[in-house]
């Protein structure tokens, strides 16, 4: 398998959390960029571009590629603080339209169970997604029953490329 920069991963996963509804809004868009603008972790990182990157693995592979993403971050060997961030960008990405819908949660539960980092880390920084932990009996097959629940919930359109130019007209 191919290895991945912590800052690509995250960005992914954010990616990832922006698709998981069907919809690509123009909030978590912006929210993205803000968040990768501000981090330290992406120097000379072309946000259009990467993002239009995706967009276009995403357009052509559909679930696979939600589904490479998923065995990608399963095998990622992260520090606890590198899972507690790629939290943090998910968590964001996904509250950022305001509308939290169900395939949402369901895709951050099977970013969840890809992490090492325990559920007390994760509330004392996150007190308030303490839903998107709810107990579930996590086995293998749990993970592929919730993995394959997430998969026949949702449907992946083909989305547009974006402009940043566009999209930062609309912020005035």
């Amino acid at each position: 398998m191919d290895t991945i920069t912590f800052d690509k991963l995250l960005f992914k996963t954010a990616f990832c959390c922006m698709a998981s509804d069907g919809n690509i809004d123009e909030s978590e868009i912006s929210l993205i960029k803000s968040m990768c603008e501000k981090s330290p972790l992406f120097i000379n990182f072309n946000f259009q571009e990467e993002i239009n990157l995706l967009i276009g693995k995403i357009n052509s592979g559909g679930k696979s590629f939600i589904q490479d993403y998923f065995n990608l971050l399963k095998q990622s060997e992260l520090t606890e603080e590198e899972e507690l961030t790629l939290i943090d960008f998910a968590i964001q990405t996904i509250n950022a339209d305001k509308e939290i819908k169900y395939s949402e949660i369901k895709f951050f539960k099977n970013i969840r169970h890809r992490l090492k980092v325990s559920d007390e880390k994760i509330l004392e920084r996150f007190a308030d997604i303490e839903q998107y932990l709810e107990d579930d009996i996590i086995t293998d097959t749990f993970l592929d029953k919730i993995t394959s629940q997430y998969f026949e919930i949702s449907e992946l359109p083909q989305f547009d490329l974006i402009s940043i130019a566009d999209n930062d007209k609309q912020d005035e």
